[in-house]
């Protein structure tokens, strides 16, 4: 299964989770915003000799759909120069917001588009037993598991807490961890053949302009 991360790299919490895959031999993908690779480029590296993978998650996580095709292709390039030499063809869309077009996109610029089948609810306030209960009562094989190392934006400041995260992660390891081994999306793939699905979403404007920034 992969365990997958979005909206980082940050100073504080990405350091810590890498701490902790690093002590239960764990592997995952990290998808990154290029506007925060840049400013850290040093974590870039961290992530990428760590032998965890590096993905594309936009330049500043605006949703796609909103944008024109020049601003889409313009956000996937900007951030694949931050995320340069650990970068792989993997995009993950901000808010998993798609439409025909910015799939389009996404493929012009030679990206694989990557979504997720599970979820952990960890841009809400729910604690680490929540969050954990909620991937191990559910878990299959080949899953594609959504968290975030940090919120880029949130509801609530908050939300921004990720201690419930790190130990949700550190229980799902080590309650599965006879049965299930974590490893980075590209290397899930070579286990089997990807399951595609049609992927239409768009996130209502309003509900974007009440967010905040981290």
């Amino acid at each position: 299964a992969a365990l997958t991360f979005d909206d980082g790299p940050h100073p504080e919490s990405t350091p810590r989770l890498l701490e902790i895959l690093k002590d239960h031999q764990a592997h995952a993908t990290f998808f990154l915003i290029g506007q925060e690779a840049q400013q850290h480029r040093w974590l870039v590296e961290r992530i990428g000799q760590a032998g965890h993978a590096v993905g594309n998650h936009s330049w500043d996580h605006k949703s796609f759909p909103l944008l024109n095709g020049r601003e889409r292709r313009a956000q996937i390039r900007a951030c694949n120069k931050a995320i340069a030499p650990y970068g792989q063809r993997i995009f993950r869309p901000p808010y998993g917001d798609q439409t025909l077009a910015s799939r389009l996109d996404a493929l012009l610029m030679r990206h694989q588009v990557i979504t997720w089948n599970r979820v952990a609810y960890d841009w809400l306030d729910h604690d680490a037993d929540w969050i954990a209960d909620k991937i191990v009562s559910k878990i299959t094989p080949g899953d594609v598991i959504l968290f975030h190392d940090t919120l880029y934006t949130m509801i609530e400041e908050r939300y921004a807490d990720r201690e419930p995260v790190f130990e949700a992660v550190k229980m799902i390891i080590e309650r599965i961890g006879d049965r299930f081994r974590f490893v980075t999306i590209p290397e899930l793939f070579r286990y089997g053949r990807p399951r595609r699905q049609i992927w239409r979403k768009k996130t209502d404007p309003d509900w974007l302009n009440k967010l905040k920034l981290r």
